[in-house]
């Protein structure tokens, strides 16, 4: 059986190390992703990468396949080295990579849950995490979601475990300050309220 297992980080750096570890740890790139809030402009480049030249950003096509295309990102290995640069419904700019986003973006996920919600339940999230994880990216974080046999769960969960987001906390914060829930059609925050809020939490702790 498996099961998909999620963490929402606060810096890209942790959740950088989090995929890196689940690499380590022998998890299939394929059974990998990454969302990244990119609200702030902290990853890109100017120049379009369209070596096949279909019209499309190739770090895009990238993104949505999980595969390597190592453009403009260093020589990174793994899935990091498909990273791109794309739009995902209620969370503005993002940088990706897997079969989360592939789905996020697809018409399977449906307009009406919002892209990364509908990707996440279709998963296996729970329908009250869901919209937790993708509130999360919109506000600044970076989301990492594996898809791993239920067996080896516990020794995965781990590896997401460290520097991770109190997902229960960091919501019941939102909530007293007023948020009800993710709502895929309001406006993407922009990289000031993005900084203003990583200022306001910091690198995260604890786990989910």
């Amino acid at each position: 059986m498996t099961v998909t297992i999620s963490r929402l980080y606060d810096n890209y750096a942790d959740a950088q190390n989090a995929v890196q570890g689940l690499e380590a740890a022998g998890v299939p790139h394929s059974e990998i992703s990454i969302v990244a809030n990119n609200s702030d402009s902290w990853y890109g480049t100017d120049k379009k990468v369209d070596r096949d030249h279909d019209g499309v950003d190739d770090r895009a096509e990238g993104a949505g396949k999980g595969a390597g295309i190592g453009a403009g990102i260093g020589g990174a290995a793994g899935l990091l080295a498909g990273l791109g640069l794309l739009a995902i419904p209620g969370l503005g700019p993002v940088v990706a990579a897997g079969w989360l986003v592939a789905t996020a973006v697809g018409a399977a996920a449906g307009a009406a849950t919002g892209g990364i919600v509908g990707a996440l339940t279709n998963a296996g999230v729970s329908k009250e995490d869901a919209p937790l994880y993708a509130e999360g990216v919109r506000r600044g974080g970076t989301l990492v979601s594996a898809r791993v046999p239920d067996a080896d769960r516990a020794r995965l969960d781990a590896i997401l475990d460290r520097s991770a987001v109190n997902l229960r906390d960091r919501s019941a914060a939102w909530k007293k300050a007023g948020w009800t829930t993710f709502d895929p059609a309001s406006k993407p925050y922009n990289a000031d309220e993005v900084r203003r809020e990583r200022e306001l939490y910091g690198s995260g702790s604890g786990i989910r």
